[in-house]
């Protein structure tokens, strides 16, 4: 549950293994308070150097203990496996969850068919992660790619890091978020009660190394759109502010859902979608009524319905941990890489996204199996999510894109 983060056993690693990065600016800690987490900036011309402190890292016991309670006395989410068809936008789902370097979900469909739901429902499932403890950036204690600043320079010291394992962390993106809250921004109140150039983190750092929801992702406004760009391209957000130069990490799988009635998506950010899921509207009568008595149960009693799923959901997170673990055991042969490009050329499909896409995909399915090799079947799975966005739009075919797709496979892999 996600009302578990942050309690799990400490551990300390050592930390000489990492080597200096140029590319990443170093910084010396502020006197006073110790923070963890501070800012690293760049020199800015005639003036002297000096640090930013994070204030959202400073590490207080009784403020974490009140989040923990306030997350546990949050309405309960509903349970992922009692979550009746929508077989495809919940694979997309898992299989983002196995592999984050597929690059996330778009889910479109009509209105009511229960797509926030599904992808709220997946933090039950979220596996768990070495994380520094009170970073605001969740660095990873071993990847510097996936390091603050601050964390980085105390590594290349030689300290070694007090390391907690937390859930990945689910962050819902606003509609109407400000571009302040969503990059990060410098203290005011901070800066005149104590004179002090204070950074506060956003949502982006919040969101690194977990889940960016962003519902309604097509009536988002451009300038927000431009911001979840840059991120998604560099994994880094840079924020210019008040003559401060602050970067900090920002890998997030990002998980968009919207109805494609009321409104477009841009083709820049569509592309940065690793699948695209379609969800239509259930016309089975008894499934229908099945999913109304779900849910009429589930407003009743939320913590009874969830105990019911309890063994079901223990299931789905074991299978995930499972594939986690033997992802990257799974190969993938020659000549099913050939003919996955081959199918991608063929349908003009723009770059090679769907390409590494598609053998991602396949390869966190097989794991999902729990094999360990990808075959014809888990290539036919997952294509149609992986390519059917990334073709171009014509006016005058009536044709679904992934039934373009899934003939044009039908055809080289026959």
């Amino acid at each position: 549950m996600a009302s578990t983060l942050g309690t799990s056993s400490i551990a300390f690693l050592p930390s000489q293994y990492l080597s200096s990065n140029p590319s990443i600016h170093s910084l010396s800690l502020s006197s006073g308070r110790k923070f963890y987490g501070g800012i690293g900036i760049h020199g800015i011309k005639g003036r002297s150097q000096f640090s930013v402190a994070s204030v959202a890292t400073e590490v207080n016991p009784v403020e974490q203990a009140r989040k923990i309670a306030s997350k546990e006395s949050q309405r309960p989410v509903y349970p992922f496996a009692a979550i009746v068809g929508q077989d495809e936008m919940k694979l997309c789902l898992l299989l983002n969850v196995i592999d984050p370097k597929i690059g996330g979900v778009m889910i479109m469909g009509d209105r009511g068919t229960g797509k926030s739901t599904t992808v709220r429902s997946l933090v039950d499932l979220l596996p768990e992660i070495a994380v520094v403890a009170g970073d605001p950036y969740n660095s990873d204690p071993q990847d510097p790619e996936f390091m603050g600043v601050e964390v980085r320079e105390r590594v290349l010291n030689g300290e070694q890091l007090q390391v907690v394992l937390s859930k990945i962390n689910m962050v819902d993106l606003p509609l109407g978020a400000t571009e302040d809250r969503v990059c990060g921004t410098i203290d005011i109140e901070k800066a005149l009660t104590e004179g002090v150039k204070a950074f506060e983190p956003g949502l982006l750092a919040k969101a690194n190394r977990g889940i960016l929801y962003v519902d309604e992702v097509n009536l988002l406004d451009d300038h927000l759109v431009d911001v979840l760009l840059d991120s998604a391209a560099s994994g880094w957000n840079t924020v210019e502010r008040e003559g401060i130069s602050i970067s900090h990490p920002a890998r997030f799988i990002l998980i968009g859902s919207g109805n494609p009635e009321e409104g477009e998506l841009r083709p820049q950010l569509l592309d940065r979608f690793g699948m695209h899921a379609q969800v239509g509207t259930v016309r089975d009568a008894e499934l229908r009524v099945k999913i109304v008595e779900e849910r009429g149960r589930f407003d009743k009693n939320p913590k009874e319905f969830r105990g019911s799923y309890i063994a079901e959901q223990e299931k789905l997170q074991e299978q995930i941990s499972s594939a986690r673990s033997i992802l990257s055991s799974v190969q993938i042969d020659q000549d099913l890489k050939v003919k996955i490009s081959k199918v991608c050329a063929e349908l003009n499909v723009d770059g090679l996204r769907g390409d590494i896409v598609t053998n991602r995909a396949a390869k966190a399915l097989a794991a999902l199996k729990g094999r360990d090799k990808v075959s014809v079947e888990d290539i036919a799975t997952v294509i149609p999510n992986c390519l059917r966005h990334r073709l171009r739009k014509d006016p005058l075919e009536s044709i679904d894109s992934g039934l373009l797709v899934s003939e044009k496979f039908s055809e080289i892999f026959s």
